[in-house]
């Protein structure tokens, strides 16, 4: 198999290499798809296992019945053919057979209706959940909000992490989880109950993890749930497969699965690292030590809609050099970054108060705007949410 797949491998490198396509070292991406992988990722949770058994009893069922059918097909064409002298039988209605392919495709539906009700039917079952995470869709990232269990508390946003360059220049080598990696993965503990509620921001996304067997849409204004229990300590890929966008591609879902002792670690460390970055909102800050900050916050929240540049995308997203908004009013710009208008979503439960005056600075004080009021205090910030 290892050779098999180092075979594979050499074979698509030299088919690109053909093609004039940039040629690099093509690997599995560890927890995400594998080189020419045919089948579903192998299962880490009883659920994805269940439907993996499932997958493979229906194909074959469905090749039985291919055979079958195709069989008798073939061998009347051949042994009943008109030059071996056959003639064509006439004949009307047969009541057994009528009986017949009425009670086979009866049973074969019930066969395979009954074990695919059991594993939906578990699917949906979230009670009983060691851990709740709230995962929040948004153009074009997800957040993270720990709600029950070890981990309560915690909430982060998670970015994709594949350098840029790497994605608007086809001839960079590429990462060997490119588009699969993100800066702030989820973390969960093997072999407890993780329910997951989904819900969205601004347009319908969708988590998704193929080795958990869970795929489940985050709708704007509705919440959903499913759940996984990971049996097997790893990292594992997922996507956003509800397309949102034009960053659809860039919102990648990262689950890494610890033991007990490596959770417990990780949640004392993400609660220190979260007070520690917990500004004091009266705070002042000077104009560079804003700018400074807020331009790590418009890289990381803001560039897939306005642009480096600060141009946006005419007639989808607008541009904020030499936007009215951002040369005009501190007052108003607040407004809009807090609670949003139509096609942007609100940022208030997204991002403190400190980093949304540091991004206003940064617009304000960036490409060619030269706004009269080019700063923004967190306290002013956080007089507009009251």
């Amino acid at each position: 198999m290892k050779y098999a797949k180092r075979l594979q491998s050499l074979m698509l490198g030299a088919l690109l290499l053909a093609a004039g396509v940039p040629s690099w070292a093509v690997v599995d991406s560890q927890g995400g798809p594998a080189v020419l992988e045919l089948n579903f990722q192998p299962p880490v949770t009883q659920i994805a296992d269940e439907i993996y058994q499932l997958h493979t009893w229906m194909l074959i069922i469905c090749l039985v019945i291919f055979l079958a059918v195709f069989g008798v097909m073939f061998y009347s064409i051949l042994k009943h053919r008109k030059s071996l002298g056959h003639k064509a039988a006439s004949f009307h209605e047969s009541t057994a057979v009528e009986i017949g392919w009425t009670i086979v495709p009866f049973v074969i539906v019930i066969l395979m209706a009954l074990p695919a009700t059991k594993t939906v039917v578990a699917m949906k079952d979230t009670s009983n959940a060691d851990i709740t995470i709230k995962a929040t869709g948004m153009q074009w990232k997800w957040g993270y909000d720990y709600l029950k269990g070890d981990g309560e508390g915690i909430s982060f946003l998670s970015n994709l992490s594949t350098p840029r360059e790497q994605i608007v220049d086809p001839t960079k080598v590429k990462n060997d989880n490119y588009l699969l990696e993100v800066d702030n993965p989820v973390v969960v503990p093997i072999n407890k109950k993780v329910r997951i509620i989904t819900t969205a921001n601004d347009v319908i996304h969708s988590w998704t993890v193929p080795a958990f067997g869970v795929k489940q849409d985050a709708i704007p204004g509705f919440v959903r749930d499913t759940w996984f229990k990971a049996e097997k300590i790893g990292t594992y890929r997922g996507n956003c497969v509800e397309l949102c966008g034009k960053e659809h591609a860039f919102m990648p879902i990262v689950v890494n699965v610890v033991s007990d002792d490596d959770y417990k670690k990780w949640v004392d460390g993400k609660k220190k690292e979260l007070a520690a970055k917990a500004d004091d909102p009266n705070k002042t800050w000077t104009v560079d030590e804003l700018k400074q900050r807020g331009e790590k916050v418009y890289g990381a929240n803001c560039v897939a809609c306005h642009q480096a540049s600060g141009k946006g995308v005419p007639g989808a997203f607008p541009a904020l050099d030499g936007s009215a908004v951002v040369n005009g009013p501190r007052s108003e710009q607040i407004n809009v970054v807090l609670n949003g208008r139509k096609g942007m979503p609100p940022w208030k439960s997204v991002l403190s108060d400190t980093d949304i005056a540091a991004v206003i600075t940064y617009t304000r004080n960036n490409w060619s705007n030269k706004a009269k009021e080019n700063i923004v205090q967190p306290a002013e910030v956080l007089a507009a949410r009251k």
